[in-house]
């Protein structure tokens, strides 16, 4: 008889393992959140300091000059610092030369009067009105100078022509004139006066007309000359004061 081969039977099918879940542990910030979470405390710790150093600074009775930011232009009352202000300039005889050099050659501070162009009507009448008023101008030790982007050769005829007590700057490259805030775009110079007393602090700062910009510095040498006047009245009261006291000491012995 032949052999009745016997089907085997199948293994049942493995179940279907059910997929793990994702570990639910919390995930971590991206490196990128981190750095500028960083960043802003660095930011903050870095005011702080700053804060407390300024308080710090107060109550150590430090004194809080003001001074002209950087690229800005400076206003009466700021203090800039001489030896890096405006760069270097040239006379019109050609001598090179500094805004701080100017200032500590000075006996009262420096003047600089500020006109478009040498030569012109407008700026004649500029530099002739200076000329005339030259001797009360420097009475209380100002030293008075025009300043202009024009060649030395240019302003050196224009102080020749108009018979000028005082040098002419030559500014071609406006570093000067720009720092003093008279630069007009892009190449032009505005008419206007800038004044600094001999400690850098800014007295007189602003734009005008060729009348106005010498009646500027009339005012801040009268406001000088009125101090100097005022001390002087109270000497005199004072020693005037002593003699009648002595006087009537002599008369009660």
């Amino acid at each position: 008889m032949p052999v009745e081969l016997r089907k085997r039977k199948e293994a049942p099918p493995a179940p279907v393992q059910p997929a793990k879940k994702k570990a639910t542990a919390k995930a971590k910030k991206p490196a990128s959140e981190k750095t500028v979470v960083e960043k802003v405390q660095e930011v903050v710790a870095e005011k702080v300091e700053a804060v407390k150093e300024a308080v710090s600074g107060a109550s150590n009775g430090a004194a809080s000059k003001p001074a002209a930011t950087a690229g800005g232009k400076p206003k009466v009352g700021d203090t800039i610092d001489l030896t890096s202000f405006g760069g270097e300039i040239e006379t019109n005889d050609g001598k090179k030369t500094t805004l701080a050099k100017l200032v500590e050659e000075s006996k009262g501070g420096v003047v600089l009067f500020t006109y478009p162009k040498a030569s012109t009507p407008g700026c004649t009448n500029q530099v002739c009105l200076f000329r005339d008023s030259y001797a009360p101008l420097t009475a209380t030790g100002y030293s008075i100078y025009g300043l202009s982007n024009d060649s030395p050769k240019a302003n050196t005829t224009f102080k020749t022509k108009q018979n000028l007590p005082y040098t002419l700057l030559c500014d071609p490259a406006q570093t000067l004139i720009s720092a003093i805030g008279l630069k007009k775009a892009p190449k032009g110079t505005t008419r206007g006066v800038f004044v600094v007393d001999k400690s850098g602090k800014v007295v007189a700062a602003e734009p005008g007309s060729p009348a106005g910009t010498v009646e500027v510095v009339k005012k801040l040498v009268a406001g000088g000359a009125g101090g100097e006047v005022k001390q002087k009245e109270d000497a005199d009261a004072a020693t005037t004061a002593a003699e009648v006291a002595d006087t009537a000491a002599k008369v009660d012995g």
